[in-house]
C-alpha cells in the first residue's frame, strides 16, 4: 500500500495542507485564508482559533479529494509563520489574547530601550540576532504584561507560550508541549551554541522558562496524533521547521554555501553555513537551519527584505498600475531597462543588511519621458537587487562566493525578474520543479524522522530543477546597475 506524508504549512494569511508521496512528488494541497487584525498602526494580530479552523478546514477538503486512506499517511510536517507568538490556557486549551504576527512592531520602543542600554551585542552573541519587535520574546514579554488572563494563568501554573507550531503540535497531539530548533532559535530566547533557553536572556526580556515549550530536533518524532478529525490517532508528528529554514531543507540546500531565495510578500535569503556558527558582520541574522535527530545542528546566514512581492501589489492597489499581479511582468517587459527610474520599496522599513525600521519608500529618477512601464520595470530591479544587498552581504560574512542561488514562491515564477536577479547578481538562478518548498521540506524532514527516506541523500534524488537562468549583463554594466541603485538606497536612509 502506498505512503504518504501530510504536511501542514501554517502561513502569514492562510494554511496549507498537503500530501506529498514516497517519491516525493506534491500530489494535492489546498489552502484556506483567514483574517488579518489591525487594531492599532503597526500593529498586527491573528485570533487563534481563525488559524486552528483554518487548518482543520484545509485537512477536511484535502481529505475529501481522496488521494489516500487516512491510513496510509505515515508522518506529518509541520512548518510555519515563524516570530509569532502565542499565549493559551494548558487546562482549557484556550488561547488568552490573539496571536501577535511577526510583522506587528508594538514592541518597538522597548527594544530601542534595550538598544539604548547596551544589551544589542549580548543578543547577537547568545541568540544571533538584532534587537528588533520582529523577533518573538518582546512579544511574550508584552501580553505577560498586558493581558490580565496571562498573568492569572501564569500563578496557576496553567500558562504556556510558543509560536505557531508548538500550538499546532499541542492542540494535534492532545498536549504535547513542545518546538524545534529552527523555531526557537527566531525567538531572541534560545541560546545558539547549547540549543537550550537561555537564561541571560529569559531575564531579560522577562520571561518565565516554565511557560516555553521543549526544545527538539526538526527530524525526529516529537508527539502523535489525537482527536484530529478526519485522521486517526498515533500518526507521528515527525517533522518541523520554521518556514524558511523548510524552503531551505526543500531545496536541498545540503553543502556549505547553499542558499535559496523565497520571493513572498518579503523575500527571504538563507544560506548554508554548516557547523560552523558564523557571526555576521554585516548585519544578517545567524540561525539554526535544522536539526537531524541526534546529529549536529546546521547553521545558517538569513537576510530578509520586508517587502518583495507586497510591492507588485501595492502598484496594483495602491497606484492601479496594473490589474493583476502577473500584469507587472509584461509591462515591465515593455521597456529596454528602467530608464533611471529608482523605486526602493521601504514601505515597511528597510530589512536585512540595513535594519532601518524608520525608512520609507522612495521613487526617484523620474522625467517627463517616465511612463508607468518604467515604474514597473523599476520595481522588479529593486525586488531583485535588494536580493543582491543581502546575498553579497552573506559572501563576505562565509568567506567564499555563493553557489547557484535556488529560488521558490509566488514571484519566481516570473521569467524577467529571475533574469534580472541573475544579471545584477552575476550567478545562475535556478527554479525547481516543485514551486511549494516549504511544504516539500516539511514533508522531508517528516519523511526522515520516520524513516521514510533514510538520508539528505534520497532528497537530494528527489529535487529536480525546472529553469535555470544564466547571466546576460557584462561586468561594466552589472557595476553601473548597483552603483544607481547604491545612491537611491544612501537618499532613502538620509531622508
Amino acid at each position: 500500500m502506498s505512503e504518504f506524508v501530510l504536511a501542514i504549512d501554517q502561513g502569514t494569511t492562510g494554511s496549507t495542507v498537503a500530501l506529498v508521496d514516497a517519491q516525493g512528488q506534491l500530489c494535492a494541497s489546498v489552502n484556506v485564508e483567514f483574517p488579518q487584525h489591525f487594531p492599532k498602526p503597526g500593529w498586527v494580530e491573528h485570533e487563534v482559533e481563525d488559524i486552528w479552523t483554518s487548518v482543520q478546514r484545509a485537512l477536511g477538503r484535502l481529505l475529501r479529494k481522496k488521494i489516500c486512506k487516512p491510513s496510509q499517511i505515515v508522518a506529518i510536517g509541520i512548518t510555519n509563520q515563524r516570530e509569532t507568538a502565542l499565549l493559551w490556557d494548558r487546562r482549557s486549551g484556550q488561547a488568552l489574547h490573539r496571536a501577535i504576527v511577526w510583522q506587528c512592531r508594538r514592541t518597538a520602543d522597548f527594544c530601542a530601550g534595550l538598544r539604548a542600554a547596551g544589551h544589542e551585542e549580548e543578543v547577537r552573541q547568545r541568540a544571533g540576532l538584532v534587537l528588533d519587535p520582529y523577533f518573538t520574546a518582546s512579544k511574550f514579554r508584552w501580553l505577560l504584561r498586558e493581558v490580565p488572563a496571562a498573568r492569572r494563568a501564569l500563578k496557576a501554573g496553567a500558562l504556556a507560550a510558543g509560536t505557531v507550531d508548538s500550538y499546532l503540535l499541542w492542540r494535534m497531539s492532545g498536549g504535547v508541549h513542545r518546538t524545534d530548533v529552527s523555531n526557537a532559535a527566531r525567538t531572541s530566547l534560545m541560546n545558539l551554541d547549547t540549543q537550550s533557553w537561555d537564561e541571560e536572556l529569559l531575564r531579560l526580556f522577562e520571561v518565565p522558562a516554565g511557560i516555553l515549550p521543549e526544545i527538539s530536533p526538526c527530524s525526529a518524532v516529537l508527539g502523535h496524533t489525537k482527536g484530529v478529525r478526519g485522521l486517526p490517532d498515533g500518526i507521528p508528528i515527525a517533522g518541523m521547521a520554521g518556514d524558511q529554514q523548510a524552503a531551505l531543507f526543500g531545496q536541498a540546500c545540503f553543502s556549505v554555501g547553499d542558499a535559496k531565495c523565497t520571493f513572498g510578500t518579503g523575500s527571504f535569503i538563507v544560506m548554508n553555513t554548516g557547523a560552523e556558527r558564523i557571526h555576521s558582520d554585516t548585519g544578517l541574522l545567524t540561525t539554526v537551519a535544522w536539526q537531524l535527530g541526534s546529529a549536529a545542528p546546521v547553521y545558517a546566514l538569513e537576510g530578509g527584505a520586508f517587502v518583495c512581492g507586497a510591492a507588485v501589489q501595492w502598484l496594483r492597489d495602491g497606484l492601479g498600475l496594473i490589474r493583476r499581479a502577473p500584469d507587472i511582468e509584461a509591462l515591465a517587459a515593455s521597456v529596454p531597462d528602467h530608464g533611471g527610474v529608482e523605486f526602493v520599496p521601504a514601505l515597511t522599513g528597510l530589512g536585512a543588511p540595513h535594519w532601518a525600521a524608520d525608512a520609507r519608500g522612495l521613487i526617484c529618477g523620474v522625467t517627463r519621458g517616465t511612463t508607468k512601464a518604467h515604474i514597473a520595470r523599476a520595481t522588479l530591479d529593486a525586488m531583485a537587487l535588494q536580493n543582491v544587498d543581502i546575498l553579497v552581504s552573506m559572501e563576505t560574512d562565509l568567506g567564499r562566493r555563493m553557489r547557484p542561488l535556488r529560488v521558490d514562491g509566488g514571484a519566481a515564477t516570473n521569467d524577467l525578474l529571475m533574469q534580472c536577479q541573475a544579471d545584477y547578481l552575476g550567478r545562475r538562478i535556478v527554479r525547481p520543479r516543485i514551486i511549494e518548498t516549504t511544504v516539500a521540506g516539511a514533508s522531508y524532514l517528516a519523511g526522515l524522522g520516520v524513516g521514510l527516506w533514510k538520508s539528505t541523500a534520497d532528497i537530494r534524488r528527489i529535487w529536480q530543477p525546472e529553469r535555470e537562468f544564466h547571466v546576460g549583463m557584462n561586468p561594466a554594466a552589472r557595476r553601473r546597475r548597483r552603483a544607481s541603485w547604491d545612491q537611491a538606497i544612501a537618499r532613502t536612509l538620509a531622508s
